[in-house]
Order: C-alpha cells, then sequence, then structure tokens
C-alpha cells in the first residue's frame, strides 16, 4: 500500500488508527500469559454456547445473584475488539458462571472446564482496564459523519501515554504495555507526522496542541503559516464564501481588520476575539458580482490584502489565542461559521480537515447483514436484506 501510494504521487499514506490499534492489541493479547487466559476463558464461553441446558442454568442463576439476564459473548480472533467484550462480559457474569458450573445438571459435562482462580481473575480485570481506552478510541475514530484526521495525533498520544510503565504493574500488564506501545510508537512518522500535527491544529477543539512541547507547537504553525502564505490550494477549489470575502476585504479598505475583531462570547468564558457563536450567527449576503467581474475575474486578478504575511501573523495569533470548542462540537460547523474571521486559515482547514480512508464502513456493514440473516429469518429474501440492511445503516 505504501509503494502504491508513494508511485501515484498521493505520499503522505494516512494508515487507518482504528487498524493500527487492531494490530497494536493483537500484540498485547498475543503476550504468553494472556493468550493462556483467553484460551481458557474462551473455552467456558464456548461450552455454554454450545450446550442449551447449561444456558438455562446460566439464565437461572443470573437473577438469583441480582446480575443482568446476558449471555456470554465468544470473541472472534480477527476482530480484537471482540476479546476485550468476552473478557468484560465474563467478569460481569462470573459468580452465576461459577454457581452453574456447579450446579449437579451440568457438573459432569464440564469437568474439562477450567475456571479461573482469584490470580487470573486479577489479572482478567487488570486487561479489561489496560485494553478500555483502546476500545474508546477504536469507536472514536470510526465515526463516519465527522472529521476524524485531527483526532489521530491525540488519540496516539493518549494511548502513549497510557501505556507506560508503572511500577504497580504486574509481570502481565507490564509485557502487555510493552508490546502494544513497542508497536503503535513507531507509526505516523515523518512526513505523515508532520501532515497530521498540522491537521490537529485547524481542529479548533485542538488548536492549543497540549500534547506537544512549547518548541513542537511553534513548529506545527511555522509550517501552517508557510503553507497559508503560498498558493497551496488551487483558486477553483475555495468556497464561492471565501471567494466574496475575499473580494470585500480587498475592495472594501479596513473590511479584513474589521472581520479580524469581530467577537464571540463563548460559553462561560470571556468573550474571545475573532470569532462567533455558531448557534446565534446570522450570515449577511454577500455582494453580487459586478458583471465585469464576472466576465475578467478569473483571468485578472488582484493581489488581496489579507495574503500579506501581515494578515496571515494576524490570523494565526487571533486562531492560538481563541478558546478550544468543545470536543463534542462539529469542527467543519465551526469553521463554516468563522470563515468571515479567518479567510486565511478557512480554506485551508477545509482542505485538511477530512475522513481518511478505513474498511471500518464496509466491514459494520457485513457485521450488519449477520445480525440480520439468522437462524429465525431464513427464509428472508435477498431484496428484503438488502432493504434492512439499508434502513440499518442510514437510520437518523
Amino acid at each position: 500500500m505504501d509503494i502504491a501510494v508513494r508511485e501515484s504521487g498521493l505520499h503522505p499514506h494516512i494508515k487507518c488508527l482504528a487498524h493500527v490499534v487492531n494490530l497494536a492489541s493483537k500484540r498485547g493479547l498475543a503476550v504468553s500469559r494472556v493468550a493462556r487466559l483467553l484460551g481458557r476463558v474462551r473455552r467456558v464461553t464456548t461450552f455454554f454456547h454450545k450446550s442449551t441446558t447449561a444456558t438455562a442454568v446460566l439464565a437461572n442463576k443470573q437473577p438469583q445473584l441480582e446480575l443482568p439476564r446476558h449471555k456470554l459473548i465468544t470473541d472472534v480472533q480477527t476482530r480484537w475488539n471482540s476479546t476485550y467484550e468476552m473478557l468484560a462480559r465474563y467478569l460481569e457474569q462470573q459468580a452465576a458462571v461459577s454457581a452453574a458450573l456447579s450446579s449437579p445438571e451440568i457438573r459432569r459435562n464440564a469437568r474439562e472446564i477450567d475456571t479461573l482462580d482469584n490470580t487470573d481473575i486479577s489479572d482478567v480485570e487488570d486487561i479489561v482496564k489496560l485494553l478500555k481506552p483502546l476500545k474508546t478510541a477504536t469507536t472514536v475514530v470510526c465515526d463516519e459523519k465527522e472529521p476524524t484526521v485531527s483526532l489521530i495525533m491525540p488519540l496516539k498520544y493518549m494511548i502513549e501515554q497510557s501505556m507506560s510503565p508503572d511500577e504497580n504493574d504486574t509481570q502481565t500488564i507490564a509485557n502487555m504495555k510493552s508490546a502494544i506501545l513497542r508497536d503503535i510508537s513507531d507509526r505516523y512518522s515523518g512526513d505523515c507526522n508532520d501532515m497530521l500535527q498540522e491537521c490537529t491544529a485547524l481542529d479548533p477543539r485542538f488548536r492549543s496542541l497540549s500534547h506537544l512541547n512549547n518548541e513542537q507547537r511553534e513548529s506545527v504553525y511555522a509550517r501552517i503559516r508557510e503553507k497559508a502564505a503560498g498558493p497551496h490550494l488551487p483558486r477553483n477549489q475555495t468556497s464561492d464564501t471565501d471567494e466574496r470575502t475575499t473580494r470585500a476585504s480587498a475592495s472594501t479598505p479596513g473590511a479584513a481588520e474589521q472581520a479580524m475583531v469581530e467577537v464571540e462570547t463563548a460559553q462561560g468564558a470571556e468573550p474571545v476575539e475573532g470569532e462567533r457563536q455558531m448557534q446565534d450567527v446570522t450570515q449577511p449576503p454577500p455582494p453580487k458580482k459586478t458583471a465585469l467581474e464576472d466576465l475578467l475575474g478569473s483571468s485578472y486578478t488582484t493581489l488581496e490584502p489579507v495574503q500579506s504575511s501581515r494578515g496571515i501573523e494576524m490570523e494565526i495569533v487571533a486562531y492560538r489565542n481563541g478558546i478550544p470548542i468543545p470536543l463534542n462540537s462539529s469542527p467543519l460547523e465551526w469553521w463554516k461559521v468563522n470563515a468571515y474571521a479567518y479567510p486565511i486559515l478557512a480554506p485551508l482547514a477545509k482542505a485538511y480537515l477530512c475522513i481518511p480512508a478505513t474498511s471500518v464502513p464496509s466491514e459494520r456493514v457485513f457485521s450488519t447483514a449477520g445480525d440480520i440473516v439468522c437462524a429465525q429469518r431464513s427464509l428472508i429474501t435477498p431484496e428484503h436484506v438488502d432493504m434492512l440492511v439499508f434502513l440499518k445503516k442510514n437510520q437518523s
């Protein structure tokens, strides 16, 4: 894949973070002690799946022990998150499982089942606690409606911090952390790292770049300043709004400076210079093109004053001094609202903030189809399967 990207001139290749986390997690789960624990838990869950008697006894024990009536989960080894869910469900139902295996109805058939002792349970709890941030990160980067490229470096930093050695770690957890950290630390290096850091800086949620030191922050914004000053985007890639804003700033003296000092009152914070609230902003109608602009605008363009180094520096300083927006906000919606305040940075953010190519959505379609086509619905027609999958994947 890397060679194909280089040969096609699409370098750098932004790898899917969900796939990277999957590979790193499998490294951790391949640690010998962990692999043995997984094998023992897998035998227990498989036994209950195959035995209707054991399943019935487990269902009877659950209300007696005031546990939720959940079935045990057997993992799919190609999907590490199913292994996490198997361990988490086993811990939830541990008391019911032990009670069911010791009942006379299934004791004879469960002689070869090796239950976990207290030390094993403690290790499984530590494993689930260690893998939870990875599971959450996988869920976050699989979003199909918001740009996720700016999340890669903050999430990678979070994973590396959670995998740092701790003197209180058991040997099993220390080995898992070492394996995961060794696999993920070399990902996204070189030009790919530089580009992803710039994407993160252009996301107003992470513009403080708190995961970097001061020198690294200055380096990132210096690269953004350089790209904003150069012809990084073709003229026809900028939005109509950005073009009209630039023309207005060029034709009206002081328009760019006025846009830079528009005030936003942030939620519970001091007013932020140069930004607007997304909730209450009604953008004024842009000026219409003159006949001369319509005829010769593409051939004869003027050098807009906002493209000067001073204008770029003003925008970057104002942007960096702004308060980061809440993490549940949309960066694209924020840039849409604040494009007038940042006419130079807005097209750059529009080009950078995207969703990297990933196979997760297509894999989810297969999982959805597998949930729909089951033994109880074996006579369903292919046309109805297509309709049900479509409705499931497009529900609001």
